[in-house]
């Protein structure tokens, strides 16, 4: 996916320049420059804090490329699902090629010994449940490790943070909802 592009097609589509969008996300007018032209690849958290200067949502962002507006599609099969991570994480977004839908889900693999990406504030509810391995979640400063079966739910404004210091591999499926 050409994430440069598709962030500047969607500044350009709100009336947006760089500095403005720079301006609304709290971060600097080269940041900007830099992802539209793919010269840098952002964290999800940093994608998210861009995105919010637009108001664009992650899934909105990454599914613009990839609505199939004849077929509507309910079956996603494993590799159809593109992944939206970075820096060794992979998340995979559920529902990329549904338009207009409110509902953020993803299913992510933290490797071992995972380096957190970037504390970030959601702007929606968010849930996740650990379905195997372990990782570590700051919430708000407050460090928690959560075990298979164990399970989060963020109100938005909340700040947060996940990585996974520990040996094996952890997988996480989250779902997030604005009010």
């Amino acid at each position: 996916m050409d994430i440069g592009g598709n962030l500047k097609a969607f500044r350009k589509a709100h009336g947006l320049s760089q500095r403005e969008l720079a301006k609304r996300a709290g971060v600097t007018n080269s940041t900007i420059s830099m992802i539209e032209k793919n010269s840098v690849s952002p964290s999800i958290s940093s994608l998210e804090k861009v995105l919010a200067g637009i108001p664009v949502t992650l899934t909105e962002f990454f599914a613009s490329g990839q609505l199939d507006e004849s077929t509507p599609c309910a079956i996603y099969r494993a590799e159809e699902l593109p992944d939206v991570g970075s820096a060794g994480i992979i998340r995979k977004l559920i529902g990329s090629k549904l338009n207009e839908r409110m509902l953020n889900m993803l299913d992510h693999y933290y490797p071992p010994r995972s380096v957190p990406d970037q504390p970030f504030a959601i702007d929606s509810d968010i849930a996740g449940i650990v379905v195997s391995g372990k990782i570590e979640m700051n919430v708000d400063l407050e460090p928690f490790t959560l075990e298979a079966g164990d399970a989060f739910y963020l109100e938005p404004g909340q700040d947060y943070q996940i990585s996974n210091p520990f040996d094996l591999p952890c997988r996480l499926v989250t779902a997030a909802i604005r009010r």
